[in-house]
């Protein structure tokens, strides 16, 4: 940039992106090292040579341990800012996390042949690699100031977009971002904007910029700048200021696609673009999904009568409940769970959405529910072709017709395959209106916009975690 910042703010101003690789490349550095110390404490207990050989002989633990670690970390979103900021809250998902690979680990040991694993290797593991992570997250230099500052910002616009990214940014990057004021038109000077102030206009943008040495300029709309703002936007540009739409901030703060302000403009909502034909994804997820099926498959029919006896002794009706819904570019078919119902529950109200603390709901179906267990029939929809493992849930043809015409991109939902499990589930309590029904929606454009091998794995760890603290409902 040609400005030069004052030497008292001469600290880098990291974007969100930089933040969280400099936490991953920091929890790498410890994982490592905790690694080595439970290798040296391993050879001091054994009395063995700690050398360079004893070290080779066992490298595998540092790769295995170290994806060990990104996928926990990824699925109970240790890297999310807002919780990296929050040390006390840090160190409990921490806790958690440790706890989560030692069970891991356990159940690796006990389908293992005997003794091709060490016992106590995995304790000075787990204990060392919190202590160095923990030590890690404290002194982070870029979470406390002292590597990097706020991102001072200013906000151009005073529609409601405004309201939404300013709430946002407080939410979950408060840290991170200092807002500075917002660019409007001038009979709006002087206005505030849930507490922040509009300071200028088109005019005097680029003084702004200047005087408080922006690092980057949050806009909603690019076609809805008239010609002031647009001149002083580029001269910001060109002093190196970033230029990011709201959407995209918004996006990556929260995991979600802001559908209602994103107006028409589809490149935000979908991938733009033809899918390269030589992408191993398709084939890859095809595998993983097929082969988690046909695992799940085997469980399903040895549970099968133990849950068909439990489900008949605890209310009438039939073990399976069936249901239409809309999967892929429209098509109905036909879902199949265990009944967690009474007998004809819909008989009185129609096609609703169920309620948490459902009354309609059996006693056993409350577990059912909470275990996510009612949901393992749906691998026979999965091998049929119809689902996914992971996806946007399929949903009933008459919600999506009515709430087609009353969420703006809803029937987006449907280019993807459904999911037995989604970014939604995983990221959303439960959902019984139709405002839910828009933000579990946002959820879902954000996995359709992201897809991925990385992005699958992590959901489908967040859903085992959600499985056996039992929050389901």
């Amino acid at each position: 940039m040609l400005f030069s910042p004052s030497p008292k703010n001469r600290r880098l101003q990291l974007r969100i992106s930089e933040r969280r690789l400099l936490l991953m490349l920091g929890d790498v550095v410890a994982v490592s090292s905790a690694v080595l110390l439970s290798l040296y404490i391993w050879s001091t207990v054994a009395d063995r040579s700690f050398d360079t050989e004893f070290v080779l002989v066992r490298s595998y633990w540092f790769p295995f341990l170290i994806i060990l670690w990104l996928l926990l970390a990824g699925a109970n979103g240790y890297y999310q800012l807002a919780l990296a900021a929050r040390r006390v809250a840090s160190l409990q998902r921490l806790a958690l996390i440790t706890i989560q690979m030692l069970l891991v680990y356990l159940l690796v040991f006990f389908v293992s042949s005997p003794a091709s694993l060490p016992r106590l290797f995995i304790i000075y593991y787990g204990v060392s690699s919190f202590l160095l992570i923990s030590l890690w997250r404290l002194i982070n230099p870029a979470l406390i100031g002292w590597a990097s500052g706020a991102r001072r910002v200013l906000i151009i616009g005073t529609d409601p977009s405004t309201q939404a990214i300013i709430r946002v940014i407080r939410e979950q990057a408060s840290h991170i971002y200092d807002i500075r004021g917002i660019i409007g038109n001038s009979d709006a000077i002087d206005t505030t904007i849930n507490g922040i102030a509009v300071i200028g206009d088109g005019d005097s943008l680029i003084d702004h910029v200047i005087h408080d040495e922006i690092i980057e300029i949050v806009f909603n709309d690019a076609r809805d700048l008239n010609d002031d703002v647009f001149r002083g936007v580029m001269s910001a540009y060109e002093r190196g200021v970033v230029l990011t739409p709201m959407p995209l901030l918004y996006e990556r703060l929260t995991g979600r696609v802001p559908v209602e302000h994103v107006k028409t403009d589809w490149a935000l909502i979908l991938p733009i673009g033809e899918g390269s034909a030589l992408s191993l994804y398709p084939v890859l997820r095809w595998i993983v999904d097929n082969t988690l099926a046909f695992l799940g498959f085997i469980i399903f029919v040895l549970t099968l009568p133990l849950m068909a006896l439990i489900i008949r002794l605890d209310s009438p009706g039939g073990i399976f409940y069936t249901q239409k819904r809309m999967g892929l570019n429209g098509r109905v078919f036909t879902m199949i769970k265990f009944r967690t119902m009474v007998k004809n529950a819909e008989s009185s109200t129609g096609a609703v959405f169920s309620q948490q603390g459902d009354s309609r709901v059996t006693r056993v179906g409350r577990i059912m529910r909470k275990t996510r267990l009612d949901e393992l029939p749906q691998v026979i929809n999965i091998l049929r072709g119809e689902m996914n493992v992971v996806g946007p849930r399929p949903e009933r043809p008459f919600h999506v017709r009515r709430l087609t015409e009353k969420i703006p991109f809803y029937r987006t939902r449907l280019v993807v395959r459904p999911g037995l499990t989604g970014w939604a589930q995983v990221k959303y309590t439960y959902g019984s209106t139709d405002e839910d029904a828009q933000v579990k929606l946002e959820y879902d454009l954000y996995y359709i916009r992201h897809r991925s091998l990385l992005l699958d794995a992590n959901i489908m760890f967040r859903t085992i975690g959600k499985v056996l603290r039992m929050s389901g409902v």
